[in-house]
Parts: C-alpha cells; sequence; structure tokens
C-alpha cells in the first residue's frame, strides 16, 4: 500500500494471509472478543426464540409459520455481523496506530481488503456456528435443512455485508475514529427497510422501491417464501447477487477514492477522533 504506482495484477496471497494470521492471534489474544461474537447472537436467538414459542401457543397463522422469526434473526445476524466483522478488523489497526505501517509496507490494498473478508467469515462462523446449534437444541429449527438455498442466503447477505463494511472503512479511513460510530449505526439505518421480519407489502408504495433496491430484501423475501411456502425462489437470488456486483464494485471504488484522499491530505498518521 505505498505510495509508488500499484499493479492491478499484483496480488500476492502471502501478504492476505499474513494479515489474516495477525487478526486471529488478536482473536486468539482475548477471550473477551470471542466472547463477544457468541453473546450477541445468542441473546437475539432466545428473545426472538421464545417470542415465537409464545406466538406459536397462540396464532394459527404462526403455528404453520414455525421458524420464521428465528430464521430472520439468523439471516440479519449474517448480514450484520459480517458487516461488523469486517469493520472491526479493520478498526483493530486504527486503535493499534498501527494503519500508518501498513500503509509504507508492500501490502496493497486490494489485499487488505481481502484479508478483512477473511477476517468476516472467521468472526461470522466462531458466532454463528454455537448459535445455530443452539437454535437446534431449544427451539428444533435446523438452518441447515434450508440446503442450498441457504448458500444462496448467505453469499447475497455477505457481500452485502463487505460492500457496506468497505464503504464504513474508508470512510473511518478519512475522517478519523470520529467517524467509527458507523461500524454500528450504518447497517441499521437500512434494516427498516430490508424487511427483515415482514413482507415487502408491509411498506409504503414510496418506500417499496427503495427496499427492492437493496438485495437483503430479496435474501428476506426468499426466506419467508421457503419457509411459509416451501417454495424456494431463485429469480430473486439471482437479482440479489446483479445488485450486490454493482454495490460491491461501487464500494471498492469508494474505498479506494477515499484511501487516495487520505493519503493527500495526510491524514493516514492521524488517525486519532
Amino acid at each position: 500500500m505505498s505510495m509508488h504506482r500499484i499493479e492491478p495484477l499484483d496480488f500476492a496471497p502471502h501478504r492476505v494471509a499474513a494479515m489474516v494470521l495477525r487478526y486471529l492471534y488478536l482473536l486468539r489474544s482475548s477471550w473477551p472478543r470471542i466472547l463477544e461474537l457468541i453473546y450477541w447472537p445468542a441473546v437475539q436467538l432466545f428473545v426472538w426464540g421464545f417470542l415465537q414459542l409464545y406466538i406459536t401457543q397462540n396464532a394459527g397463522f404462526f403455528a404453520r409459520a414455525g421458524g420464521v422469526f428465528i430464521g430472520a434473526v439468523m439471516m440479519w445476524d449474517i448480514l450484520f455481523r459480517g458487516q461488523l466483522g469486517f469493520s472491526i478488523s479493520f478498526l483493530e489497526e486504527m486503535w493499534a496506530r498501527n494503519l500508518g505501517n501498513l500503509m509504507i509496507s508492500p501490502l496493497r490494498p486490494i489485499e487488505f481488503v481481502c484479508a478483512l473478508m477473511i477476517m468476516s467469515i472467521v468472526r461470522l462462523a466462531i458466532g454463528m456456528v454455537p448459535v445455530s446449534l443452539l437454535a437446534i437444541a431449544f427451539f428444533g429449527f435446523n438452518i441447515y435443512g434450508l440446503g442450498l438455498a441457504l448458500a444462496a442466503f448467505f453469499m447475497n447477505l455477505i457481500l452485502t455485508s463487505w460492500a457496506v463494511g468497505i464503504v464504513v472503512s474508508g470512510l473511518v479511513l478519512r475522517n478519523g475514529l470520529g467517524a467509527e460510530s458507523l461500524a454500528w449505526t450504518m447497517m441499521f439505518l437500512i434494516m427498516p427497510v430490508i424487511c427483515v421480519y415482514y413482507p415487502v407489502s408491509v411498506l409504503p408504495d414510496w418506500l417499496q422501491w427503495i427496499a427492492w433496491a437493496l438485495p437483503p430484501t430479496y435474501v428476506f423475501e426468499g426466506m419467508r417464501a421457503l419457509i411459509l411456502e416451501g417454495v424456494f425462489r431463485p429469480d430473486l437470488m439471482v437479482e440479489a447477487l446483479a445488485l450486490n456486483a454493482l454495490y460491491f464494485s461501487a464500494a471498492v471504488a469508494v474505498f479506494l477514492t477515499l484511501l487516495n484522499s487520505a493519503r493527500r491530505i495526510g491524514s493516514l498518521l492521524q488517525t486519532g477522533e
């Protein structure tokens, strides 16, 4: 990530692996970090899981819709925790004031981003795998029973989470730690319109077109169609993938633009508030 001209094909997997190893050492050395990855998804699971048990016992519709709340919670956690895992790994460098060292190393921006994406999946797996087993044990909901549909849901949600994480990292890189709150709030800004717990038809007409412009909306609609009707909607997944490809490319372009701006104004070594 040095100042000299960067060749687009100059990509070194060993540099990506070195960054991933650094983050794994950080994660392994702090049990509170690992506990936090499991704690919050587990809290959400139990809150919504027990709510669903109550509704199932008192409403005929939700008796047929077993798992819709828990499925939505787990899909939301993939989206939110995927983005947070990306952003937190980036913020680790800001908090440690190590970003300047990375900037003068041979590490390329694309390699840095790839390492953050890998760590996003690692952190997500640490949190979600135990929670998915708790969902089976306590509520009889097996997310792995969704089969190939789960792979389509996961791929689209993780791509969206990376796109948001890349933009957030670029904004923090350009504006300093004063903007770090975006890592926790950005995803919640779009939560009402991606229809996590309710169908798009609930929204006002003028909001529905915004909802359909966001890839996660297609995933949550597809999840409800699968759980409630037993129908997998590949058309929704293809549309979500097309939007994700567009947004992910735009996010990378925004990140590189903000990185170049930070270099020009000399803010790379000024990572404070």
